[in-house]
């Protein structure tokens, strides 16, 4: 079975006043084939980053990769920041354009301030405030637009990030699974246990 070929997603991003949210389901199809259930689509990049993945498996991960040996080599000669992350991406993307890589992804964090951008399979990219990608993204943008607003914390967020996917989950088939929530604070990245999510979710 081939990684690229793998895919079908939903993932969230949240900008709130005091950090972000990424959330994203676990199911991986092929086809009408749901060829994996544990699958992850939220990846640490560095202390306070994090990367969001939708489409293909197996170019998002060597995307992912990639960007993780980028930061490793400017953190030698200072830090990065969630900018310089999207904008090395955003170079690697459109450089492929004419064999693109097959995929959408949010780069998010806390450097001065929290922040998420939005890049499509060619390059470009938008800031956002919240967003969603994959299959089930015009589900949780019925959610997210209807219900958020800025200046919330993260705690005061996570609900909504968490009806959005729950929505996006029953009614898009490539969605499901299960839940991977992550938040990024200036305390730092948190990956949130299955028991969490169920105590949240109430």
């Amino acid at each position: 079975m081939e990684n690229a070929t793998l895919k079908g997603t939903t993932t969230i991003g949240l900008v709130c006043k005091d950090g972000i949210i990424f959330a994203a389901d676990k199911r991986a199809t092929m086809g009408y084939l749901i060829a994996n259930k544990d699958a992850q689509k939220i990846y640490q990049i560095d202390d306070k980053m994090a990367i969001t993945t939708a489409g293909s498996v197996g170019d998002a991960q060597t995307l992912v990769r990639w960007i993780k040996s980028e930061i490793a080599l400017y953190k030698q000669r200072g830090n990065i920041t969630v900018k310089g992350v999207t904008t090395l991406l955003s170079n690697i993307l459109s450089s492929s354009k004419y064999y693109p890589y097959l995929v959408q992804l949010l780069v998010g964090g806390v450097d001065k301030s929290p922040k998420i951008y939005a890049l499509d399979p060619i390059g470009g990219v938008t800031e956002e405030k919240a967003t969603s990608t994959g299959s089930g993204s015009p589900i949780a943008y019925g959610v997210l637009e209807t219900q958020f607003k800025e200046n919330r914390t993260v705690e005061e967020n996570i609900p909504l990030v968490l009806s959005a996917l729950g929505a996006a989950i029953s009614r898009d088939c490539a969605s499901g699974d299960g839940v991977d929530l992550v938040t990024i604070t200036q305390s730092g990245f948190k990956r949130y246990t299955p028991e969490e999510i169920k105590i949240l979710k109430k």
